[in-house]
């Protein structure tokens, strides 16, 4: 099926150095796992085209659309703290930018679909399980309102994987603003001296930043691409890891490699929802040294930005004093940005309108109670919610969270605060979800799609669909895991 004439390919266009055509590779017998039709509807892709067969060679990498040139692009980063000259699409490949019938843009990647000149002597492909983690929780992400990569489709390919041991294999339909990343601009001036670096910064900025260039360059023509560039990313990083910690979402690879330019979660690899709140949770089998702690997180990404800073100094202005200056205006702002936003999302999930010092505390007093309780991060949230309604008893609640002592006497504190500043109760059902993407849960999808069984998928990512409202069975979508469930560590699909 021709669908020509809606894709666009300005960055595979640019051609090497900044990425390497390939043809995917065909599988033997692909079928489908899970196709996102609200997304589809959201591309404009054709009603007639969800889950037909052509659809389904074409998401496999059996065929290519009309239209499409596929590429993989390349990227270096640091991992860890140590920095890899050359990574890049290892076994994903952009189709090419999809525009919506809105005049949106979005790339359209395989993930899975076989080896790249970047895949460093693997095979390219994914895995089931790594799929369908980044199917459900790209997409619960959505849903909570996080800014995100998504899943359009999840097609098994009917060959095994061979990691420790024999897996099935799947591809996975990613979508995203682009998949520029922090480490994209590293390949280009740190690897390659500067090479190609204008091009990239001035690709990124007008993709993704074009209005605020504008704006900027209104006050003062002489504004450079690369100081709009680090600018803007670096308050949509700022909000995007506010967002995180107030889901409790750790990420568990953090390189910069894996931060995207557009503000939008990418990798779900290692990654994990917290269940007990703990404010040194790892989940990453990866990171035995704790380097992207939940707690570590903001101060990562400031980090990660600072590199970007430093690859961007000169290109952001011709004297270099005068680039170091605004660059390190810009980094010294990112953690008054992550505090504005976080203290905003913070204090709607307390049912304030804003935090006033003192209000601090109590928050604080919050997340000791839960530490030292060992108590359900985001069911304590909701409990909170529904104390404020007086609502509790029409809920599952009472058989799925118990306060200790301590809790309830922060809670007389937090109640009479509650009243005294005209608490808002609405705000906090809409920051506090009822049910995320629990690790146990999504385990159990993972098993069950192994085996051909893409039910407990469906039924997962249905009920996560309005993750901030009750629903039927939330005895089970909403508890915590018991003991033999619990997830302790996560690992990359690589």
């Amino acid at each position: 099926m021709s669908l020509a004439g809606r894709f666009d390919n300005t960055y595979g266009q640019l051609g090497k150095p900044w990425v390497s055509e390939v043809a995917p590779s065909p599988v033997p017998a692909p079928r489908w796992l899970a196709w996102n039709s609200a997304l589809a509807t959201r591309l404009g892709w054709p009603e007639d085209w969800s889950q037909t067969d052509q659809a389904l060679e074409a998401l496999a990498g059996n065929t290519v659309f009309a239209g499409s040139q596929p590429v993989a692009s390349v990227y270096a980063g640091h991992q860890f703290g140590g920095y890899n000259p050359q990574l890049g699409d290892g076994r994903a490949l952009l189709l090419g930018e999809w525009l919506t019938p809105d005049g949106a843009r979005f790339d359209i990647q395989l993930k899975g679909a076989g080896p790249t000149p970047y895949s460093r002597g693997g095979d390219g492909r994914s895995p089931v399980g790594p799929v369908v983690r980044e199917y459900l929780v790209s997409e619960a992400m959505h849903c909570l309102g996080v800014p995100t990569t998504r899943a359009l489709a999840a097609v098994a390919t009917g060959a095994p994987v061979y990691r420790n041991h024999p897996e099935p294999g799947a591809v996975l339909t990613r979508i995203a603003s682009s998949h520029l990343r922090v480490g994209t601009i590293q390949f280009f001036a740190m690897t390659q001296q500067g090479e190609g670096l204008a091009e990239v910064i001035e690709h990124a900025t007008l993709r993704h930043y074009e209005d605020a260039l504008q704006q900027a360059r209104s006050g003062n023509s002489n504004v450079s691409y690369a100081e709009v560039l680090l600018t803007e990313a670096s308050k949509r990083l700022a909000a995007l890891v506010a967002q995180w910690q107030c889901l409790g979402f750790i990420h568990g690879v953090l390189n910069t490699d894996n931060m995207l330019l557009c503000g939008e979660t990418v990798d779900y690899g290692p990654c994990a929802f917290m269940d007990d709140y703990q404010s040194n949770k790892v989940f990453s089998s990866i990171d035995s040294g704790g380097r992207y702690a939940y707690q570590n997180q903001p101060g990562i990404v400031h980090w990660n930005l600072s590199v970007l800073a430093q690859c961007l100094l000169g290109e952001i202005h011709p004297d270099k004093d005068e680039a170091v200056t605004i660059a390190q205006r810009i980094i010294d702002e990112f953690p008054q940005h992550f505090s504005a936003i976080h203290s905003g999302l913070l204090a709607g999930k307390f049912g304030l309108s804003h935090f006033r010092e003192n209000d601090r505390k109590l928050a604080e007093g919050f997340f000791n109670a839960l530490e030292a309780g060992q108590l359900d991060f985001t069911l304590a949230f909701r409990w909170l919610t529904e104390k404020a309604k007086n609502n509790t008893d029409n809920t599952p609640l009472p058989e799925l969270f118990t306060p200790t002592p301590a809790l309830d006497a922060w809670f007389d504190d937090w109640q009479a605060l509650f009243k005294q500043r005209g608490g808002d109760y609405v705000r906090m059902e809409k920051s506090n979800p009822v049910v995320i993407p629990r690790n146990h849960l999504v385990a159990r999808a993972i098993k069950a799609a192994e085996t051909e069984d893409a039910s407990v998928l469906t039924t997962l990512f249905d009920r996560w669909q309005s993750p901030y409202r009750w629903s039927e069975n939330d005895q089970l979508f909403a508890a915590a895991p018991v003991p033999e469930e619990i997830v302790h560590r996560t690992f990359c699909g690589t």
